[in-house]
This record gives structure tokens, sequence and C-alpha cells, in this order.
């Protein structure tokens, strides 16, 4: 059975660049009997509202949009993820990483040839290199730190090609790396986005991810995350951005025009499906 779902980060209401990515997903799992699911990956608190949560439910159902059993909300799971975490520090691929943002810059900026991944420079690997001791006497003393995971020690473990199937492309080989040490947890967001997204498919059994384009990239991280915990890969389908008339794509830190704008304008639910791609 076909399973997929829709998960938004509530940190602002919805716009029609999620109508179009929800849609995509819903239609496709009513039009071949499967379970459509929704859930709030609302880990990073100091962006998240209460109020957002509310307003994208209410936005959901007022576009026609219906799911499967309970609202799935990720701030409820942080034991399950910090479990993960444990896990992963206990095989010896999690580290801590003490450097601050503007360390991360001063190391870059002195490398000629600091090299790039797709989300721009890559960690330098700086705190990989500390010994045992030194990285218990910081933890010990009190300093903040990340836990980033061992990219090169995580690919041996897996020890086998990674892959995932893409609907627009078909097989594509991953190469994680690229993004070298990612960061999976830090101080103020107790499990990153990459942790959470692979652990909740695979509890919630998503055999099927519709989502943008941006977040093809990030796959290549998903499918190991998922090799190293045993968890299945779901099958993608990364569909195209909805832009604006200057052709830059809509999002909420540009205040794109939300779903609410809409109803508050009299768009009917119909025409915002219109306006989204998918037309009655």
């Amino acid at each position: 059975m076909l399973v997929g779902r829709f998960a938004p980060s509530p940190t602002g209401y919805l716009h029609l660049g999620h109508a179009h990515s929800v849609l995509a997903g819903w239609r496709r799992a009513r039009s071949g009997q499967g379970r459509f699911l929704l859930r709030l990956e609302d880990i990073d608190a100091s962006r998240c509202r209460a109020e957002f949560s509310a307003g994208i439910v209410e936005d959901l159902a007022w576009l026609g949009i219906d799911w499967d059993g309970p609202v799935r909300v990720q701030s409820e799971h942080l034991g399950a993820y910090r479990a993960v975490l444990e896990e992963l520090r206990g095989r010896g691929l999690l580290y801590p990483c003490f450097c601050t943002r503007a360390d991360i810059q001063r190391e870059l900026a002195a490398s000629a040839a600091a090299p790039h991944g797709p989300e721009g420079a890559v960690y330098p690997g700086t705190c990989r290199r500390l010994s045992a001791e030194e990285r218990a006497g910081r933890v010990a003393a009190g300093e903040a730190y990340a836990l980033r995971l061992d990219m090169s020690a995580a690919v041996a473990a897996v020890g086998r090609e990674l892959w995932f199937r893409d609907e627009g492309v078909g097989k594509v080989v991953a190469d994680p790396g690229q993004f070298g040490d990612v960061v999976l947890a830090r101080k103020d967001v107790p499990a990153s986005y990459h942790l959470c997204v692979t652990h909740d498919d695979a509890v919630q059994r998503v055999t099927q991810v519709v989502r943008g384009v941006d977040l093809l990239p990030a796959t290549h991280v998903h499918v190991l995350l998922q090799a190293l915990m045993g968890w299945p890969t779901p099958d993608y389908a990364h569909h195209g951005l909805l832009v604006d008339a200057a052709g830059k794509r809509l999002a909420k830190r540009d205040r794109a025009a939300t779903l609410r704008d809409l109803r508050r304008a009299g768009a009917s639910p119909a025409e915002v499906r219109a306006l989204a791609g998918w037309p009655d």
C-alpha cells in the first residue's frame, strides 16, 4: 500500500508552494487507495509556534485535504530521537563539535581549498581531530557543543553502494560524503531535520516521499542514515517549485502570499487549488 505524507514545519503559515506539494502527495495517495499522513516538524522551538501549527491544520482542512490517523508532532517524540543519537554515538559515529559558526568561518577563510557541497562550504572536521580525552574534558567543563556525524566512518560502516529511486531521475547513486560531517543535534535543536525525517518516515512506514526539488540533495544524507539504522528507503518524487512573477521561489521568509491571505481575500478552495497547479 502506498503511504504518503506531508510534513511542514510550523514556522509560518502555508503558502501556494506548500499547497502544490501537499496536493501532489495527497492526490497520489488517494488515487491509489493509499494512506496519507500529516506530520508537524516542530523540533526548532525557537522558530516554531503553536499558532502556526493550528493554522496549518485549519488551512489544509479548508483546502480539502484529509489525512489518516492523528497528526504526528515531532516535539512529542524527543526521546525516540535521543535514542537514535545514543545508538550512533555508541557505535563511534558521532562526535561533539565545539566550534561556533565564527570559528568555522575563520578556518574556512584560512583555507585556500575549502571543499564545497550542496549547502556551501563543508565543515573542515576541526573537532573530529580532537582526542577522546580532550573531548571529554571540554564536555565536562560545560562547553556547548553540537553532535556531528563522522561521515567517513559512517560510510565505511555501511560498506556498500547507497542509492535511492527518484521519480524524475530513476536510480540515483548517493554521495553523502559531499555534505561533510553533518550536524545531527545541537543545543538549541535537540535533533536535526535529517535525523527526525528519516526516523519518522520509517516509524510511520512511509513508502513514497513527495517534496520539493530543493530537498533532493538532502536525500543523499537520508539514505545513509536509513542504511545505518536499518530503516527502509522510500521512493522519492521531487517536484519543481512554484515561483513568483519575478521567477523567485515562494518562501515564508520572503512573505509569500499565504493560504490564509487568499482565504481572507475571498478565494475559494477550488481557486487556490488551481493557483497551486492542481485544478479540479
